[in-house]
């Protein structure tokens, strides 16, 4: 499995953006994607995360209620829609994932959905929050 990112760029604060993640390869195996991101000097962190089939979902707390991750089977393709973004924000955003069947809203990014947790990781888009 390939996976390519891409929508970053550059968004003065408040501003929205879209990211997309193109998979490719033998993607036939009912994966699970997440979103995550990595600030210059910090830990990459889980941002959201998104099950199979479309129907669970997971947001970290910094990022509910603005952000939604959603998918297009059809397409191979993972967005995550950003909205009301924050200086703090500005980061390099990962796609990545996983052949998993369990519930992201229930296993939470940290575990199921975690870094350590992902199998397949695609290079990751800039995202530069401006004040």
């Amino acid at each position: 499995v390939q996976l390519q990112a891409s929508g970053g760029g550059l968004v003065q604060a408040g501003g929205p953006l879209r990211l997309s993640c193109a998979l490719s390869g033998h993607t036939s195996g009912g994966y699970a994607m997440g979103w995550f991101r990595q600030a210059p000097g910090r830990e990459r962190e889980s941002v959201a995360a998104i099950n199979w089939s479309g129907s669970s979902t997971w947001y970290s707390d910094s990022v509910a209620g603005r952000y939604t991750i959603s998918r297009d089977n059809a397409k191979n393709t993972v967005a995550l829609q950003m909205n009301n973004l924050k200086l703090e924000e500005t980061a390099v955003y990962y796609c990545a994932a996983v052949q998993s069947s369990a519930d992201p809203y229930t296993c939470g990014g940290y575990g199921c959905y975690g870094v350590g947790a992902m199998e397949y990781w695609g290079k990751g888009t800039q995202v530069t929050v401006s004040s």
